[in-house]
């Protein structure tokens, strides 16, 4: 049974001018240098460069035949979110490139699985938006970690969140919009050390906020790039909400009996890192994940679980594929 990578991202070979489109920005746009390679702009400025896997469907789909890759969650790349913007006019950047997704997945539509962003900072359009992409054909749904100072415990999160439980719709979280300064402008300091953090803190926030009491347990809710640093640190947080239970969350219970309301994926590229999860969340809370098609995602897909001498079959077999068949309710 092939494998399933429930972390890609897509970015649409063009798009409408959204000034024109939807109102004043700013806004992303992409240069196309080549047929094969183009650089998304915020402006004036460069943000990314990509390649011509970031939007042509035969090229991931031999890609994905070279690492044994059966199906692919399709998700958007975070910096089209547009949470910063007027809920309206996100709503309809959504709608936008939620249609074009749908487009570069067409070609491949039992291999490539769509998932559809929304304007998060309204909860109403958000569900609007989800309920709508879901009728078109997309099958989940990507959110930012955070809507500015909001994170998931947000009641508007929450609402948004509870929706998708009663929907069904399963929920990929990616870290996005990290934090900015001198320190971490080095090296690429915000993707290596502030994606992690950021994703462990809002793990935290939807167990110490209490989301996880709130929401059903239908909720299929996953976190990017191994849950961040929660596994590592889950020992300290346990730690504190024993010992100073005064200032430490609303949570009904300790941090470890949640551990099975969510899922993260197995992009941490080193088999002792991997173990860890395993060891912490259970097998089958992690999933098979590699940021494709991006430089920093994990190539060939799955290196770290094909690695592992420690894994027995159905460890290895639920990670591979098992976990995100139930998942995606496939």
């Amino acid at each position: 049974m092939g494998s399933i990578d429930v972390h890609t991202h897509v970015v649409p070979n063009g798009w409408p001018d959204l000034e024109a489109r939807v109102g004043p920005g700013p806004w992303p746009w992409l240069r196309v240098d080549s047929e094969r390679e183009a650089m998304i702009m915020l402006g004036s400025s460069e943000f990314r460069r990509i390649g011509s896997n970031c939007w042509d469907a035969h090229e991931r789909l031999r890609e994905m035949d070279a690492d044994g890759i059966d199906v692919q969650v399709v998700s958007p790349t975070p910096v089209f979110f547009s949470y910063g913007q007027p809920a309206d006019r996100a709503a309809r950047v959504a709608r936008i490139f939620n249609d074009l997704a749908l487009e570069v997945c067409a070609p491949a539509p039992d291999r490539l699985v769509p998932f559809a962003q929304v304007p998060l900072q309204d909860p109403d359009a958000a569900c609007a938006e989800v309920d709508r992409a879901i009728a078109s054909g997309h099958r989940g749904v990507e959110i930012g970690n955070h809507v500015g100072d909001r994170d998931l415990d947000d009641e508007g999160v929450v609402t948004f969140l509870q929706h998708c439980a009663d929907r069904g719709v399963p929920v990929f979280v990616h870290p996005w919009d990290m934090a900015e300064s001198p320190r971490l402008d080095r090296w690429m300091a915000r993707w290596l050390t502030g994606m992690p953090a950021e994703t462990h803190l809002s793990i935290i926030a939807m167990i110490l906020g209490g989301v996880f009491d709130r929401v059903p347990p239908t909720l299929r809710i996953a976190f990017a790039h191994g849950g961040g640093s929660f596994a590592f640190w889950l020992g300290r947080l346990e730690n504190a909400w024993h010992r100073r239970p005064d200032v430490v969350g609303v949570s009904e219970r300790p941090p470890s009996a949640y551990l099975d309301r969510f899922s993260v994926d197995s992009v941490v590229f080193d088999p002792t890192a991997l173990h860890l999860l395993v060891d912490t969340l259970g097998a089958s809370q992690v999933m098979l994940g590699s940021d494709y098609p991006y430089p920093l995602g994990e190539r060939p897909v799955g290196d770290a679980v094909h690695r592992s001498t420690r894994l027995d079959d159905a460890e290895r077999a639920a990670i591979l594929h098992g976990n995100a068949r139930r998942w995606l309710a496939l």
